[in-house]
């Protein structure tokens, strides 16, 4: 299965609630802080949300 490499770009202060869980919830904590995951539509769903914030690259 294909795996996608997310690093958190952009501070998550004056989010909404529901972005900083969804950070929290793909594993990422501080700024520059990048994980691996499967590539799913779940997955997916998520880094839509806080598109915003990160950045995804195949790996």
């Amino acid at each position: 299965m294909a795996s996608l490499k997310i690093t958190l770009k952009k501070s998550t202060i004056g989010c909404k609630q529901n972005q900083i869980a969804t950070v929290k919830a793909l594993g990422l904590k501080k700024i520059g802080s990048s994980v691996e995951q499967n590539d799913t539509p779940q997955i997916r769903g998520m880094i839509k949300t806080v598109s915003h914030l990160v950045s995804v690259e195949q790996a």
